[in-house]
């Protein structure tokens, strides 16, 4: 670990569960799922209709109405997701130097809904119909520049768009500017709407997705036997990360410390892992270097685990390679299989989760886990949750492209 210590000081969540880190965290220890036949819109003719839709979301509840017009539902999500954060976090950003505030944040896809929207007007109406908003509201931008402008960040603003690993690289650029000290307070995050009409015709294609659409709450189910694809879902997961002496002098209460972060590529494939987990493997290996963390030091992992046959055993195979013997004293989990698997929001989600199993030494489980699949060997805290004191944990992010990205947090104590 190098340069300057940063830690987390608020978080802030939309997910399947609803507005709020309460209802993402209580979902998730409860052992509930968050998967439903999609109401979105209508699924006739689709050979998957489930998904993690982010139950009566209305953007007036949270949001001036005259903006929202001007945003895409995931721009709407990593706005309410990021007032969340800052609310936690106690930050008044009119007190702080602008050029120290950065927003990073990450999306997969971008503004889906309103590329459907558009291209639909354009076939049907002609050119002249097509919205003078349509590039500012689907462009993968558009979060981390609405965020930056909402909170008057004048420092590094940018978008990182690397299909699942998003949010995570997000972080992982947000922890370096800190680090280096370009940034003392970072808004940070993913977020993803794309549970559409286009997107899930096409993972559908792709074989990609669970089929069981007769029992959605069961789909997701990472490293059972049974799991048949992942669950398309949509929400966001925002934090504040904060360089550590910032946030002792304003009185800050410091949920966990970011200690480490890596990413790696496969370069082997556009969508499947590596079978071997290699990329994956070293992407850990890294961070924990990064983290100057040995492996018999860290007591949880949150899983990539997206329910993909080929997925799950890649990241158990990677698992074993970096830890050796000490993978048996592992807890591993998967919150994948509560709220499915939101694209380039899910590493943000998924630190999250991490954090508050740091801070509250419980360990959300992974649902649906019946009977591990060949290869799928670890303790993976399988249908509840569990008391145990977790001092270290990390949190894998894998996507399409073969990228790989880890990062690592511990207890601030």
């Amino acid at each position: 670990m190098t340069g300057r210590r940063v830690v987390v000081t608020g978080m802030g969540a939309v997910t399947p569960f609803g507005v709020g880190v309460d209802a993402y965290w209580d979902g998730l220890i409860e052992g509930r799922s968050g998967i439903v036949r999609v109401s979105l819109f209508d699924t006739a003719g689709f050979d998957v209709a489930i998904g993690g839709e982010v139950p009566n979301f209305n953007p007036e509840n949270y949001l001036d109405k005259r903006v929202i017009k001007r945003l895409d539902r995931f721009v709407q999500f990593a706005m309410v997701a990021t007032a969340e954060a800052v609310k936690q976090s106690g930050l008044d950003p009119s007190r702080e130097d602008p050029y120290r505030m950065a927003a990073i944040f990450g999306s997969g896809i971008g503004g889906m809904n309103e590329l459907e929207q558009q291209c639909f007007r354009l076939m049907t109406k002609g050119p002249s119909k097509v919205s003078a908003f349509t590039i500012p509201k689907l462009m993968v931008n558009a979060a981390s520049g609405n965020i930056s402008i909402a909170y008057g960040a004048k420092g590094n603003s940018m978008a990182v768009s690397s299909a699942c690993a998003s949010a995570a690289h997000a972080m992982g650029e947000a922890l370096g500017l800190i680090r280096n000290g370009q940034a003392d307070v970072v808004f940070t995050g993913g977020s993803e709407a794309a549970l559409t009409q286009l997107a899930l015709a096409a993972f559908a294609s792709m074989k990609a997705l669970s089929t069981r659409n007769d029992d959605p709450q069961r789909a997701s189910r990472p490293f059972d036997v049974d799991r048949d694809g992942f669950v398309l879902a949509e929400g966001a997961g925002a934090l504040i990360f904060e360089e550590l002496e910032h946030a002792k002098r304003r009185g800050a209460t410091i949920l966990a410390e970011v200690i480490g972060f890596a990413a790696t590529s496969d370069a082997d494939h556009i969508t499947q892992p590596s079978e071997t987990g290699e990329g994956a493997a070293e992407s850990m290996s890294l961070s924990l270097k990064d983290a100057g963390t040995p492996v018999g030091d860290v007591d949880y992992i949150n899983a990539h685990g997206t329910s993909t046959p080929l997925g799950d055993v890649a990241e158990t195979r990677a698992i074993h390679r970096v830890f050796g013997a000490a993978a048996d004293k592992l807890v591993v989990s998967s919150t994948k299989s509560a709220i499915g698997h939101s694209l380039g929001a899910s590493g943000a989600l998924e630190l999250i989760a991490a954090t508050l199993a740091v801070r509250n030494s419980v360990i959300p489980p992974t649902i649906n886990l019946d009977n591990p699949g060949e290869g799928c060997d670890l303790d993976y805290c399988p249908k509840t949750a569990r008391d145990r004191k977790v001092r270290v944990a990390m949190s894998n992010s894998f996507g399409f492209g073969g990228h790989n990205a880890c990062m690592v947090i511990r207890r601030f104590e």
